[in-house]
């Protein structure tokens, strides 16, 4: 009977120590389990905190003792969000204080409908009751009559520009900073990224003879700045020329968490089509060089899925592909293609051409791509390949080098040659206007 009950004893000892083993191992899970909330928790606070805020964002949450009991008018298109996706104005038109008067549409139009060169035209916006003022195509005298009839105090330029001198929206702004300069209008930009990275500053720099829409003023063909950065330079050293010595009263409201070593996709924003054939960041980076190729009777892709990604004529067959594979560009490779654009050049026509693959955004040089395209496709195809008759290169190059050297056989890296003084002159001039750094130790190139 007593080994019985020893027998039992430690029966009963063990289930006690196998329960409090369990229990254990259960307080220590459900422990684990709370700490693994906690760093999911506090990674999503940390990814929070590192998405990049927009002007727009900073004016609404901090700044809006800049426009409260002024009359408002507004530079914007649908780039013009807030990261829920709601529209800038309509937060505006429903903050306390504000008295949104205007909102002005650019190249493209307010809502962004209209194709390359055209607007939507003057109407009243729907959702908010304010009046839309077209300025497409308007030069910076009759913006100012604009400001003036509008009664605008102060005037805000929110739009996504996409880094590259020939996209207008920047010159909008150069205009409309004029005309605030002429009329005493205070100007302020709220800033946002430029989606292609900030740290490098190539290609040609324009010609003040070759001012135009697309290139007002000195600047690289990509400049890597932000528009408020180029607000900065633009009204410093530029306005004053052609405002009898005026400048606006400009303010710029920085973005918060933004580096200039950083791509779109890693802002944390959502991407809003600055225009219609500018889909994604991928479009905006090929467009840097690319967009040369409007100056020429090559399409650019435009009425395909891939603007600016395929790149071809009636007469490019397979060898154009071939040759610039062996060109061994960096950061790109290319796709014997065949499309058939819906609209604008050869429209409803099959054309061959290639496809442009980014692989390495670091490596790849957008416009010595695109000289080297138009290079080879001049020496492939002679007389076939053709400049558009108004000369349009020049507007978009900044002068006649890129045009004569291409006519004369010069080989890409001559070319690219041809502009390195003018832009070196020109990032020395960038630096001094920079607003934001990098996030390592890289320079800037």
């Amino acid at each position: 009977m007593k080994g019985v009950l020893i027998v039992a004893i430690g029966a009963q000892r063990w289930r006690w120590r196998a329960v409090t083993a369990i229990l254990a191992g259960v307080t220590i899970l459900a422990l684990l389990a709370q700490l693994f909330t906690v760093l999911v928790l506090e990674q999503r606070h940390v990814a929070a905190r590192r998405r990049v805020r927009t002007g727009l964002e900073v004016l609404l949450t901090d700044r809006l003792d800049l426009i409260r009991g002024k009359r408002v008018g507004i530079i914007t298109n649908p780039t013009g969000v807030l990261p829920d996706l709601r529209h800038g104005v309509d937060a505006l038109a429903t903050a306390e204080g504000v008295h949104l008067v205007a909102i002005f549409g650019p190249e493209h139009g307010f809502r962004g409908s209209a194709q390359a060169g055209g607007s939507e035209g003057s109407y009243v916006d729907e959702r908010t009751g304010v009046p839309v003022y077209d300025l497409y195509g308007k030069n910076r005298d009759a913006i100012a009559q604009l400001f003036q009839n509008t009664g605008v105090e102060v005037v805000l330029f929110d739009i996504q520009d996409v880094g590259t001198r020939y996209y207008t929206y920047i010159w909008t702004m150069a205009d409309a900073l004029e005309a605030a300069a002429l009329t005493g209008t205070e100007f302020i930009v709220l800033d946002r990224p430029n989606p292609t990275g900030g740290i490098q500053a190539e290609g040609p720099v324009l010609h003040p003879e070759y001012s135009s829409f697309v290139g007002r003023y000195p600047i690289a063909q990509r400049h890597g700045m932000t528009v408020g950065e180029l607000a900065l330079l633009f009204n410093d050293r530029f306005v004053p020329d052609r405002t009898g010595g005026r400048r606006a009263q400009l303010t710029v409201i920085p973005m918060q968490g933004w580096f200039r070593d950083m791509y779109y996709e890693e802002t944390g924003l959502p991407w809003v089509m600055p225009s219609p054939n500018m889909p994604t960041v991928d479009t905006a980076m090929a467009y840097i060089g690319m967009g040369l190729m409007e100056g020429t009777n090559l399409s650019e892709g435009r009425g395909t899925t891939r603007p600016f990604e395929l790149i071809g004529a009636p007469y490019i067959d397979w060898r154009l592909g071939q040759r610039l594979a062996h060109a061994k560009l960096p950061g790109v490779r290319f796709r014997e293609a065949y499309f058939a654009p819906t609209f604008s050049k050869y429209a409803g026509r099959t054309i061959g051409g290639i496809q442009l693959y980014v692989t390495d955004r670091d490596q790849f040089d957008p416009i010595r791509t695109a000289i080297t395209i138009i290079v080879e496709t001049k020496r492939l195809y002679g007389d076939r390949f053709q400049w558009r008759s108004d000369l349009w290169i020049d507007r978009l190059t900044g002068s006649t080098q890129v045009r004569t050297a291409v006519d004369a056989g010069q080989s890409p890296d001559a070319i690219v040659a041809g502009w390195q003084d003018e832009l070196a002159g020109f990032r020395v001039l960038r630096d001094q206007y920079l607003l934001y750094g990098l996030r390592g130790n890289g320079r800037y190139r």
